[in-house]
């Protein structure tokens, strides 16, 4: 089954005024993004959090509350990144104690590294997508959002 919009979910990790960034160097040149990548089937968005964040840089993290949700409509855009509409979540994230980020065992053939920049010179990459204003943003406000989760939804007591 297809659908008209691929979800993706990513991890947002800032520790110490620094961010946790996947790098990349392909026919774009050498650019960041944040650790995420599309769900699975039968895989929640949190799940393919964890999953993004171990496969990109071989760490675990527990999955925070929603910080950005970022749309790319091709049709509108030119289709600079493609002709699949996504919708990204992005939660804020903190790795698991005794975790170091690091290059995974089978990377990505475009992934040269797992870096820490800091917050200062995140104007200075080319992070895709160019959510740098809005990363600042968040790190001053800290504004989330809580993603609703049927499965912990209270049920209805219906009496008969």
């Amino acid at each position: 089954m297809s659908f008209h919009m691929r979800v993706r979910a990513g991890a947002l990790i800032i520790q110490d005024a620094f961010i946790l960034l996947i790098e990349f160097n392909d026919e774009n040149g050498l650019h960041y993004n944040l650790p995420a990548g599309g769900t699975e089937p039968g895989e929640t968005v949190k799940e393919a959090v964890k999953r993004e964040a171990k496969e990109e840089a071989s760490i675990d993290v527990e999955v925070g509350t929603l910080a950005f949700v970022y749309e790319y409509a091709p049709h509108l855009n030119n289709n600079k990144y493609g002709d699949t509409h996504s919708l990204g979540l992005m939660f804020e994230c903190n790795i698991k104690e005794d975790c170091i980020p690091g290059m995974p065992a089978k990377p990505d053939p475009n992934q040269t590294g797992v870096k820490w920049i800091p917050l200062t010179e995140l104007d200075k990459v080319i992070l895709y997508p160019n959510i740098r204003e809005h990363i600042h943003d968040y790190v001053e406000n800290r504004r989330n959002i809580e993603i609703i989760e049927e499965q912990n939804l209270e049920e209805y007591t219906i009496d008969k």
